[in-house]
């Protein structure tokens, strides 16, 4: 019974703890719900948004610590005239690649730069022009070295280059090579032309030092040697350099290479260069003179061909008339018809080899005069084909003419038209064989006139295609069925075809393969009046 009394009291004791608790949180809660009445959910919607920009004005100020931070590091460690690592961060480096070196058991080279004479281009153009200078010296050595490599600006005109691994010596002999033929690319800087040099001294890990400062004033000591030689050349560290006995001096096969058979042969390079461009200037300037030379010779002779053209027509009326007059009604003599009958042939050829000449002339000074007017085309054709038929017939070779219909307006000169087509249905009978078939056709498409002459001659060669239009250019082969023009004809066909707006071309599948010519005028939109 006693044990469940206590038992009891010890029930009702947890009982009024847990009482308390509730009546603690009520009371919590009716001081909450005061508060609410009292500032109301819209000043707390407020206060939560002062929050919420805070927390934003919080991160953006943390955001903007950390680059500048950064921004401040990167300066720290650059140099802030041309962007690259300072003496500080080049220390660094350098070290870590030493021991990466030592643990590999690999090479690495320093490069200690001093540009030329930059005193001088300080004095003379300015000290802005020496940043300018010094800016395009660090792009010109970043643009030589590898990615893993590390060009740093020293102090002043000095760089350090550190190249993170070399198999041999001479690889670090090549890369200074390179670095110098960049700097001597000609540059511009404030509108003046320079010509940018420097010289450079080579140290190596592990031979010539095992620490970064050794390594960097052994390089700039094989930098001052190379300097006093001469300018604008490298030379690897020596420990002559820093003062020891030449005759002690047993140093390794790399310790004694130099630049010298790099230097020679980019010396080479360059004269052979210089002498390259010096031999096509004066090239260039007798091709000048000899082509000015070439116009005027060719000038004179044009104007002489014209100018004996001319004189040769004057006595071939006479001629022809004298021929006419030794057959009167009453001779009966047949040698006099069979004499009158040569000279007259004589004549007329000798006619068409003057104009064929005074035509070149025309061609090479520009001076084809055309009468323009509405021209029917299908007229003009008819007529060059009429012209040309006696000979056609006279060789037996068989013609055919495509029909027209109606007529075929074009803006243009009816003579010098009708002058075009004769030349190519004169030439395609020429050069086509006895019982050869020779064609014209026409053909109308969208506002042009396709006129095609064509023929199952001796063709053109391939070699002389492409030339068949110049002036006095005739085909070997060709010259072996007929011989008797100069190669002016199809030189006036063109000119005159586009002196009209047109165009004129040769098609041809090769010797004894005949050949098709394909003239293309525009048409005037107005009709011919018939």
């Amino acid at each position: 019974m006693a044990l469940q009394v206590r038992a009891a009291e010890h029930a009702l004791s947890l009982l009024n703890d847990q009482a308390e608790g509730l009546r603690a949180e009520v009371s919590i809660l009716r001081e909450v719900q005061r508060g609410l009445s009292l500032y109301g959910g819209g000043h707390l919607v407020h206060v939560n948004e002062q929050l919420v920009l805070a927390a934003l004005h919080a991160d953006a100020a943390a955001e903007t610590a950390v680059k500048d931070l950064h921004a401040l590091a990167l300066s720290g460690q650059h140099d802030a005239l041309t962007g690259t690592p300072n003496r500080t961060l080049m220390f660094d480096r350098l070290e870590t690649a030493i021991a990466m070196a030592r643990r590999d058991g690999s090479r690495i080279a320093v490069l200690f730069l001093d540009i030329d004479r930059f005193k001088s281009i300080n004095d003379r153009m300015g000290h802005a022009a020496g940043d300018d200078v010094l800016r395009l010296v660090a792009r010109r050595l970043e643009s030589v070295v590898r990615e893993a490599d590390t060009v740093s600006r020293h102090s002043g005109d000095e760089f350090v280059v550190l190249l993170a691994h070399v198999s041999e010596p001479a690889d670090a002999g090549h890369v200074a090579a390179k670095m110098l033929g960049a700097l001597a690319a000609p540059s511009r800087i404030d509108h003046q032309a320079l010509f940018i040099s420097a010289s450079i001294g080579i140290a190596l890990y592990p031979e010539d030092g095992d620490d970064a400062p050794s390594l960097i004033g052994r390089a700039d000591a094989a930098m001052y040697r190379s300097k006093q030689r001469a300018p604008g050349h490298f030379e690897f560290y020596q420990p002559v350099m820093a003062g020891a006995d030449d005759a002690q001096c047993d140093t390794p096969p790399h310790d004694r290479v130099t630049g010298s058979a790099v230097e020679i042969a980019r010396e080479q390079y360059l004269r052979n260069l210089r002498d390259v461009n010096e031999h096509l200037m004066i090239a260039a300037v007798t091709a000048h003179e000899i082509e000015a030379q070439v116009d005027a010779t060719h000038r004179r002779q044009i104007t002489f061909l014209g100018t004996v053209a001319h004189e040769l027509r004057n006595p071939l009326t006479p001629i022809l008339q004298a021929a006419e007059l030794m057959c009167r009604p009453t001779t009966d003599d047949p040698r006099l018809v069979r004499l009158q009958g040569v000279i007259k042939r004589q004549v007329a050829h000798m006619t068409r080899l003057i104009e064929d000449l005074l035509d070149g002339t025309r061609i090479s000074t520009g001076k084809f005069h055309l009468e323009r007017g509405t021209v029917d085309l299908a007229s003009v054709l008819a007529a060059a084909a009429e012209t040309c038929r006696p000979a056609m017939m006279q060789r037996l070779q068989h013609f055919a003419m495509g029909a027209t219909h109606g007529p075929i307006p074009v803006h243009g000169d009816e003579v010098r038209l009708t002058q075009v087509f004769t030349n190519l249905l004169d030439n395609a009978s020429k050069y086509t064989p006895t019982g050869g078939v020779i064609s014209l056709v026409t053909d109308t498409i969208e506002g042009y006139v396709v006129v095609t002459v064509l023929d199952n001659g001796v063709g053109i060669t391939e070699e002389a295609l492409p030339k068949i239009f110049d002036l006095f250019v005739q085909d070997a082969h060709a010259l072996q069925i007929h011989s008797g023009g100069l190669g002016i004809g199809l030189a006036v066909v063109r000119e005159l075809v586009e002196a009209h707006g047109g165009t004129v071309v040769a098609i041809s599948a090769g010797r004894d393969r005949g050949s098709r010519f394909v003239v293309t005028l525009p048409m005037e939109a107005a009709p011919v009046s018939v």
